[in-house]
């Protein structure tokens, strides 16, 4: 166990240098450009000269790479040239922001996505199970930008329960995160509700499951016991990687709600050429890409001891 997860490290490392290099030969390449971006299309040939110079841009390509490189491995993304401080200023907070809005999601989706799908699955083809796939499906069809459309007229201009804005101007509001909340577990839960379902579905097939009720063991404990620990390894696997999602995959919403939030961040440094912003938004959604899908291998063999990786 403790091989394989050293090997999950090590290829982690591996696949954020490659990401990184990649990275630095399509942005960094070419000097002339970087200068550009950062003085403005306005700026002369000698003030970009000088400030190539001042950051060491006329060093050989190897050394800029690992310098750019130590740069990040001490949290020194450079300035951004959107909002005029350090990139970790901005990146860091907006960072928090997600994470908030992803964990009060994930609060609520996973129970609800879990527990449906599991109903759905312990009884394929009842009312129920067809209940909860027709909802599922209707759920998952609606793109986030037509529900937060449908979801504040109603409780922003029909209701005027909550804002219809997420600025959190005036400090922390549980009220104004609730709509972008609604939004992103009406999309979801049921994608991830319709994975359990099937995989439940496919474990009360099994040979091992009708064994157990033979015997005449109590069915609730066939299900916690027996049924439930190998049919979370396929929507374990989907819920780790809506951690992705969450992270830079919710744009719409949060550009929406006007939510401070990571996806926002990557879509303004995306329209305002800030490179070093991007650059730096960029390895932090590979790192967490890679993080989760190394959770999710190691997860892997505690759900079920008897998967082992070489």
């Amino acid at each position: 166990m403790v091989v394989f997860i050293l090997r999950r490290l090590g290829f982690m490392v591996l696949t954020m240098v490659v990401v990184s290099l990649l990275l630095f030969l399509l942005l960094e390449i070419s000097p002339g450009n970087v200068a550009t971006k950062v003085l403005g299309p306005y700026s002369s040939e000698e003030q970009r000269t000088l400030w190539l110079a001042a950051h060491g841009y006329f060093e050989p390509l190897h050394v800029r790479y690992f310098s750019w490189l130590g740069n990040f491995a001490t949290g020194d993304f450079g300035e951004s040239i959107r909002f005029k401080v350090p990139v970790s200023e901005v990146l860091w907070p907006r960072l928090a922001n997600t994470a908030i809005l992803g964990l009060a999601t994930f609060a609520i989706m996973i129970p609800l996505s879990l527990v449906l799908g599991i109903l759905a699955g312990m009884r394929e083809g009842s009312k129920l199970d067809r209940a909860i796939s027709v909802t599922s499906i209707a759920t998952t069809s609606v793109p986030e930008f037509a529900s937060a459309v449908f979801l504040s007229a109603i409780f922003v201009f029909w209701l005027k329960l909550l804002p219809g804005t997420s600025g959190m101007t005036e400090g922390f509001s549980i009220k104004q995160l609730i709509l972008p909340v609604m939004v992103l577990v009406l999309y979801d839960f049921g994608y991830v509700a319709r994975m359990t379902r099937a995989s439940m579905a496919e474990v009360m097939t099994t040979a091992y499951i009708r064994t157990a009720v033979l015997k005449g063991l109590p069915y609730k404990q066939v299900i916690l016991k027996h049924a439930l620990r190998n049919a979370l390894i396929t929507p374990f696997t989907v819920i780790m990687l809506q951690i992705n999602w969450l992270l830079s995959g919710v744009i719409v919403v949060e550009f929406f709600f006007a939510y401070k939030g990571f996806g926002a961040l990557l879509l303004e440094a995306s329209l305002n050429q800030d490179i070093f912003l991007i650059e730096a938004c960029a390895m932090v959604a590979v790192f967490v890409a890679v993080a989760t899908q190394a959770i999710a291998d190691i997860g892997y063999t505690y759900l079920n001891p008897r998967i082992r990786f070489a």
